[in-house]
């Protein structure tokens, strides 16, 4: 009876000690996941990386992602779009040239249009619809010049204000906003899939054939602490992909899965707006000297990302006989 006892006795104290050891580990976890989530603040700047539709991180995902903070001191913006000119030149009488030709991707992103102080773009994403007279379609406006189509009115865009960067805010509203500052840079979309934290489900409103057929996406989400989600899902894309039933090109009904897991994982709120870029022959993403995503459509613009130039470099840079920007080393870009 005594052995009994003793045995019973022993197994309740290495159950005690399991459940003690699981709570510590638990703790230990949530400890961690507060001080990641705690250390990601101001500094942050941009981080490219590739997760599976529930937001994982995964090498051989097909969800191709740049998160970025757009109070960064170390980051800049500007817009591009298919002109046969340079960017914001005028005619004889003053007014702006608007000669649109159709370009591709890698073309927006690396023509003499695409350079903002002397340097070409760290990132990039495909941005507006385009018409067949090869002009953007939605609310397009290039560091506080507009470049627009006839649904700059109807559609939502995306931006991210003017100002010192500590006071840049980004946004996903439909035509202008209000205030001008947040009219700086904006590039237009369709489709809006988050609206104010609710998440809905689109597949109605973009039809048959690009609800369910044309599924390679490109998208833009905003989080409400402020950080933004760029991400392109091609399986056609220039990386080393592993499709299967978690990592596949996304439905409507997915896209609050995959935007809410990348928004746990980093540390970046709840999703709070969300909204299409131009899918089927137009996705493309840019990060680093490599392009990851690229279609043979033409594109309406382009939105892009620059390590910021500070304004001694910049004196520097216009007094360089060659008129090429000097590398910045003072940023952290991760």
């Amino acid at each position: 009876m005594r052995i009994k006892k003793r045995g019973l006795l022993y197994i309740l104290i290495i159950l005690l000690v399991f459940l003690f050891s699981c709570q510590g580990i638990q703790e230990s976890s949530i400890t961690k996941t507060i001080k990641t989530c705690s250390e990601q603040g101001k500094k942050f700047s941009i981080e490219f990386l590739k997760t599976n539709n529930h937001g994982d991180k995964d090498e051989r995902g097909i969800n191709h992602v740049i998160i970025f903070n757009p109070k960064s001191e170390a980051l800049d913006f500007k817009v591009n779009v298919g002109l046969s000119h340079k960017l914001y030149s005028k005619d004889n009488r003053g007014k702006l040239r608007q000669e649109y030709v159709p370009k591709q991707f890698h073309e927006l992103i690396a023509d003499e249009n695409s350079i903002l102080n002397g340097q070409a773009p760290l990132a990039a994403i495909n941005a507006d619809y385009i018409g067949t007279d090869n002009k953007p379609q939605g609310l397009n406006i290039s560091r506080g010049v507009e470049y627009s189509g006839i649904f700059k009115s109807r559609r939502s865009s995306f931006g991210i204000s003017g100002g010192e960067p500590k006071h840049r805010k980004a946004t996903i509203q439909m035509g202008k906003r209000n205030d001008a500052i947040f009219n700086y840079n904006l590039v237009g979309g369709n489709g809006r899939f988050y609206r104010d934290g609710k998440f809905k489900d689109i597949c109605q409103d973009l039809g048959e054939n690009a609800c369910k057929q044309e599924t390679n996406r490109s998208m833009v989400a905003i989080a409400d602490k402020g950080y933004v989600i760029l991400l392109v899902n091609d399986a056609k894309a220039n990386s080393n992909i592993e499709l299967s039933q978690v990592n596949q090109e996304l439905l409507p009904d997915m896209f609050d899965d995959v935007l809410e897991g990348i928004a746990r994982n980093n540390c970046l709120g709840k999703i709070k707006e969300g909204m299409l870029f131009d899918g089927g022959l137009s996705p493309g993403l840019y990060y680093n000297n490599k392009i990851y995503v690229e279609n043979p459509g033409p594109i309406g613009s382009v939105f892009l990302i620059y390590k910021r130039i500070s304004e001694n470099d910049r004196e520097t840079s216009s007094r360089n006989d060659s008129g090429r920007a000097k590398s910045i080393n003072e940023f952290s870009v991760r």
